[in-house]
């Protein structure tokens, strides 16, 4: 792995950088020039723009909660599979090392990772997949603009405003790391061209303009990256901890068996543990290392000028190679089938989905039944805007929360064991 101290290959750091100082190239987001919040603040003493909001987020209440938020719905059988929040401890780590090692801004790139899952359900997916369908008749639910409603609205707490305030290069970062919403015509892209934006994009693009059409930054895109590498890796580790598959199923997968032979070449007769560590740590290394090799090569033939000549390209910048792409893909086809889908899953992702749309319904049918600081003024909302607000609640649910008011509401429970 290159240097992080060193800048990529091809370029060259500014004059002025002096030895052992970390190199930040031309491209980089900048807190200095930040196109700043939408209610204006004074600066800190002692801090940067970015590290303001990482630290904001971190100290969120959303945060806090994924503690006790599945990742990957998997029965509760231990204490060392992930969580919303060790996963994104974890994608927070690659962030900064991909950041670094392409001189980037490495504390945008935190905050973004440390605030991607903020708008997830309890239990994991199937969470999400049954409050979408809820929402289905009224603007539907997408984890990503519930983060984007957290901070900024859902967060109390500060006395100037609601939410947390962000910069906008972090919001646009979380809007945008998967890519743009809207085509150079202003039509929505593939991923909503079914649905269109979510509402609560729709709705803050009047107060602020996240430049929709356009790729976020480079260290936006370095976080998303970062997100997929830390799910291959953890859900091969939790799946082969759960033994939901083996060793021998994951030779399916041409780069896994890879490693796996890597493995047994270095380490003949190696323990299951041991051998397991090995292979998640490869994982995490060649992906990093490809993401490095691959983007260094498309900055170079970018020759980008500045953070919104990333933003103006047609295509990411931060990306996977082909080769690697093709490995992505390979491990998420047999993760799909072999872990989330799993028939010993099935029965516990139908007891989480009813426990989720039994909650909606009856905050449906009597909003009184929730705590009265989300019940209060339910009674004048429109229909869309009360499941909105039913929606924000669940969502915010840990799943042992939701677990407890659903006991609360109901005379039985599923145990989701």
């Amino acid at each position: 792995m290159p240097d992080p101290q060193s800048p990529p290959q091809g370029f060259s750091p500014p004059h002025g950088i002096e030895p052992g100082e970390r190199w930040r190239a031309p491209y980089a987001c900048r807190s200095s020039t930040s196109r700043g919040r939408l209610i204006g603040e004074p600066a800190s003493a002692t801090r940067g723009e970015f590290q303001r909001d990482r630290d904001r987020i971190i100290h969120s209440t959303a945060f806090r909660r994924l503690k006790h938020k599945t990742q990957v719905f998997v029965s509760h059988e231990g204490d060392h599979y992930r969580t919303r929040l060790t996963h994104t401890i974890e994608v927070a780590q690659i962030a900064r090392a991909l950041a670094r090692a392409l001189g980037l801004d490495e504390d945008l790139a935190e905050a973004l990772a440390l605030a991607h899952d903020l708008g997830h359900t309890p239990f994991g997916h199937t969470g999400e997949d049954a409050l979408e369908e809820c929402m289905a008749g009224f603007g539907g639910f997408d984890h990503n603009a519930q983060t984007l409603r957290i901070v900024t609205r859902l967060e109390r707490r500060y006395a100037d405003f609601d939410g947390l305030n962000l910069s906008w290069e972090t919001l646009e970062g979380l809007v945008k790391h998967n890519g743009p919403l809207l085509d150079r015509q202003g039509r929505p892209t593939a991923r909503y061209a079914k649905t269109g934006i979510p509402v609560a994009i729709v709705e803050y693009q009047h107060r602020q303009d996240l430049w929709l059409d356009s790729y976020a930054s480079a260290e936006a895109q370095a976080a998303a990256l970062a997100d997929d590498i830390a799910y291959n890796a953890h859900d091969i580790d939790d799946g082969l901890r759960a033994g939901l598959f083996g060793h021998a199923e994951l030779r399916a997968v041409p780069f896994l068996a890879g490693l796996l032979d890597e493995i047994e070449r270095l380490h003949p007769g190696l323990e299951r543990p041991r051998a397991t560590n090995e292979l998640v740590r490869r994982v995490i290394t060649r992906f990093v290392e490809d993401v490095i090799a691959e983007s260094q090569r498309r900055l170079a033939a970018l020759a980008p000028a500045d953070a919104d000549a990333i933003r103006r390209a047609d295509r990411s910048v931060i990306a996977f190679s082909p080769a690697i792409e093709t490995a992505d893909r390979d491990i998420k086809g047999f993760l799909y089938p072999n872990m989330y889908r799993h028939p010993r899953i099935a029965p516990i992702r139908a007891d989480a989905a009813q426990v989720v749309r039994e909650l909606f319904a009856r905050f449906s049918a009597d909003p009184a039944a929730m705590p009265e600081e989300w019940a209060a003024g339910c009674d004048g909302l429109d229909e869309h805007r009360r499941a909105r607000r039913i929606a924000d609640y669940i969502a915010g649910m840990t799943d042992w929360y939701a677990l407890d008011e659903h006991r609360r509401l109901f005379d039985a429970t599923p145990s989701l064991r």
